[in-house]
């Protein structure tokens, strides 16, 4: 199958009110004459329950099993405060996707809603982001079913280097080819598989939760005399993106990516998120409480920045469990730290392929990654999954050497849903809209400030990589429009703030106060403040050159379908 969005035909061919159409005209434009861009060859068979695990196991995965120690061991018992305001800030965020998974229910969203927004330039720096993240994930995962495998195999990982070995490699090669093959199943078969796991997964870290919580110490949280918080703000601040609490909790939008196959996804979509981010926020804060607080005297003793027990650093809930007297505990978590990364590492492939499947739509990549076999599968996308997951082994030795730039990108990704959100409200503000976010005219220039915020608090060693794979985007994207004769316009004068945006952003944090590399010369405090005033003026800026409404809605145009009906919204229920 070929996707032809007929870019070389005349305007009119999609069938969209022409240029000067009133937009007030008929307002009720979902009943009858509104334009929705639709999949193709994709099959909606997962129900409410199917799309919450779809995020849900996305967001518990290898972040519990690593995360909260990585944060014990940078800001002490203030760890707590993060992931209560993580969750915060994520549920903003998420907030906005079940806005745009709703209004615009097609796999691969986050790589097409800037797409529609501000056109090609500006898309192509999002879906890029989106793709990355997404692709890295699944190698991510391996690394962490191969570390605590090491428990019971030695030879998968050096624990002295913080590396895999040669056999952990080729282990988590197999690991990846089982997620790809996986995926081949049709949709309906997968989700049922999925339920499955996540039912598991979720479970097991409350069980957790509830057992270590009898061994509960508070005096762990402030132990070896170093204070509650012993890193103050800027402690706090830089355990965000770099503890990996922020990478824990990505995977909400694991919805929008399989919007395309979700029941009545008006519906069922936003549901999914929001229940999925919630219950994600309360296991992870509570795991964090239950995890220092358990923790034996003999390892917080000198404080929790100085844990060194070899065996918590390896394995640290199943380590923590055994020392608290819970033997047949740390078992059960050992053989969960196989399921938790595996059933993340299976659903990212997943996402992974039908966001390439959404680029093809937005013809930035190969037509071929549109191509899905009888089952509703989009198989190409599935093994470029498989080959550029593969990729990323190489120069990334380690679990905790891959968060930092995944975070990265998944917070720059993240940053295209408010200012999505916000130019889709002034584009189309009579589109249908089953969930509208809440106070959007303050909330979503607020999550585009908090989104700058945490990529400048990931640190100048962190931006500068991913500028540099930013910069690789658009070459491979580019290289592959040129040879596509029906690739949209490059729509340059409504992007002319993304590269001031992310030059800016660079240099502030160059010169601010979060390295390594950095110089320091903007004080704390003010290069926040910097960073916020900054991200004001650019997201209003991008409003100000955002698509004007009739070309905003010629590119959803050329992605709806030939049969009208297909276009419509569902029907309200009565």
């Amino acid at each position: 199958m070929v996707l032809d969005d007929h870019y070389h035909e005349p305007y009119s061919r999609t069938g969209i009110a022409p240029p000067k159409a009133d937009p007030e005209e008929g307002s009720n434009m979902a009943v009858g004459t509104e334009i929705r861009p639709t999949d193709v060859g994709l099959k909606r068979e997962m129900g409410l329950i199917g799309a919450t695990w779809a995020s849900e196991t996305s967001i518990i995965g290898s972040g519990w099993l690593f995360a909260p120690l990585t944060a014990a061991l940078l800001i002490g018992g203030g760890a707590v405060i993060d992931w209560v305001v993580a969750g915060i800030v994520v549920i903003v965020l998420a907030l906005c996707h079940a806005e745009l998974g709703a209004m615009y229910p097609v796999s691969g969203g986050t790589a097409r809603f800037p797409h529609f927004a501000f056109g090609s330039i500006g898309g192509i720096g999002f879906g890029f982001f989106a793709y990355m993240q997404a692709v890295t994930i699944a190698p991510i995962e391996c690394y962490a079913f191969v570390t605590y495998a090491s428990y019971y195999w030695p030879g998968l990982f050096n624990a002295e280097a913080d590396k895999i070995t040669g056999a952990g490699l080729w282990v988590t090669v197999g690991l990846m080819a089982v997620f790809t093959a996986i995926n081949f199943l049709a949709m309906r078969m997968f989700n049922r598989v999925n339920i499955v796991v996540t039912w598991w997964k979720v479970a097991v870290p409350v069980l957790a939760i509830i057992v270590l919580l009898f061994k509960f110490n508070g005096a762990n949280f402030t132990a070896g005399g170093a204070g509650f918080i012993p890193g103050g703000i800027r402690g706090l601040t830089a355990a965000l993106p770099l503890s990996g609490i922020i990478f824990a909790y990505s995977g909400f939008e694991q919805c929008d990516q399989l919007a395309g196959e979700i029941k009545n996804p008006g519906r069922n979509l936003p549901r999914a998120i929001i229940i999925s981010v919630l219950l994600g926020t309360v296991i992870y804060t509570m795991l964090q409480v239950a995890f220092i607080g358990a923790l034996p005297q003999s390892v917080a003793g000198h404080g929790l920045l100085h844990i060194t027990n070899p065996a918590i650093l390896a394995g640290p809930f199943a380590a923590v469990a055994a020392l608290a007297g819970f033997a047949w505990l740390g078992h059960i978590l050992r053989v969960d730290a196989f399921i938790s990364p595996s059933g993340t590492g299976l659903i990212y492939t997943t996402g992974t392929s039908r966001i390439s499947y959404g680029l093809a739509r937005n013809r930035y990549a190969p037509q071929i990654f549109g191509k899905v076999d009888a089952r509703g599968v989009p198989w190409v996308g599935l093994i470029f999954a498989f080959l550029f997951g593969l990729l990323f082994l190489l120069p990334f030795p380690s679990w905790r050497d891959l968060v930092g730039v995944i975070v990265g990108a998944s917070v720059l990704m993240y940053a295209g849903a408010p200012l999505s959100v916000a130019a889709f409200r002034s584009q189309v503000p009579d589109a249908n809209r089953p969930y509208r976010m809440p106070w959007a005219a303050f909330l979503a220039p607020a999550s585009f400030v908090v989104a700058n915020l945490l990529i400048y608090w990931s640190g100048w060693k962190v931006v500068w990589k991913l500028g540099i794979v930013l910069i690789i985007g658009y070459v491979l994207i580019g290289i592959c429009m040129a040879f596509d004769k029906q690739r949209p316009p490059l729509d340059w004068k409504n992007a002319v703030w993304l590269p001031v945006w992310l030059a800016g952003l660079a240099i502030v944090t160059w010169q601010g106060q979060y390295g390594p590399g950095n110089t320091g010369n903007i004080p704390f405090w003010w290069d926040m403040l910097i960073v916020a005033v900054f991200s004001i003026v650019i997201f209003y800026w991008a409003m100000a050159t955002k698509l004007p409404r009739e070309e905003m809605l010629n590119l959803v145009g050329r992605q709806a379908s030939e049969n009208p009906e297909e276009n419509l919204p569902p029907a309200p229920r009565h």
